[in-house]
């Protein structure tokens, strides 16, 4: 696990300091959604990457721990998985199928494709002054207050360190939330049948990630359709 833990490291530190000026000076529209998708991309697939680590752990921990009639663990790896449970929010230890539903990638596609909705293409507010790519909200003292926020509200638009701080937390909330059990159930069958789980199935599982719902799931789609971006999951 101290490949998992640099790469960790390495993730968390990319693009410290959000996007690159040169980006916001870009006049051409089609050529800066390229840009955008150039530097979002990677970050999503460092993201992955980590994930796909923890998971290989996991697959190996249990398939030992079968081998061995769940006789024999060594310490390092009841640490590793506790650690890992914890962040994936699985309260029974040793409860594999959920370790499999949780600790998997996001598609790429949707990753772009709701980075792109949810930021406007990079250039909302939030991601110029929070790195906040994907809209997610805090609720602490730590935060921006939304220009619109309804009266009575008090949540604020959560800051990160980075853009990558930003793309990690996005798909470790797909994998954790309640809000998206459908998104893992249907990620979880797919793969299990040898199916392919692409950005376009995944996209029909989002209704709960906006107030427009099914509106959010035919704009996911079209986008994805408009922008070509499944070829990103290949």
């Amino acid at each position: 696990m101290k490949l998992l833990l640099t790469l960790a490291l390495f993730v968390s530190a990319s693009f410290s300091l959000g996007f690159p000026a040169y980006y916001y000076e870009m006049t051409d529209a089609k050529m800066q959604k390229k840009e955008f998708i150039k530097i979002l991309k990677p970050l999503i697939e460092k993201a992955n990457e980590v994930v796909m680590y923890e998971r290989t752990f996991i697959e190996n921990f249990f398939s030992n721990a079968l081998s061995n009639g769940f006789r024999e663990f060594s310490k390092e790896d009841i640490e590793n998985l506790i650690k890992i449970s914890k962040k994936y929010k699985i309260k029974n230890l040793f409860q594999q199928k959920e370790y499999l539903k949780r600790v998997d990638i996001v598609p790429v596609s949707l990753g772009l494709t709701q980075g792109a909705i949810e930021s406007g293409w990079g250039k909302s507010r939030f991601v110029r002054e929070a790195n906040n790519i994907f809209g997610h909200w805090t609720w602490g003292e730590h935060g921006l207050v939304p220009d619109e926020r309804e009266e009575g509200k008090n949540h604020k638009i959560r800051i990160f360190s980075s853009l990558q701080a930003s793309v990690n937390a996005y798909i470790l909330n797909l994998n954790r939330n309640y809000a998206y059990s459908s998104f893992r159930e249907l990620r979880y069958k797919l793969k299990k049948n040898g199916k392919t789980f692409s950005g376009k199935e995944a996209a029909t599982t989002m209704i709960n990630y906006s107030e427009l719902k099914e509106a959010y799931i035919k704009m996911l789609q079209r986008m994805m359709k408009n922008n070509n971006l499944l070829r990103y999951d290949k």
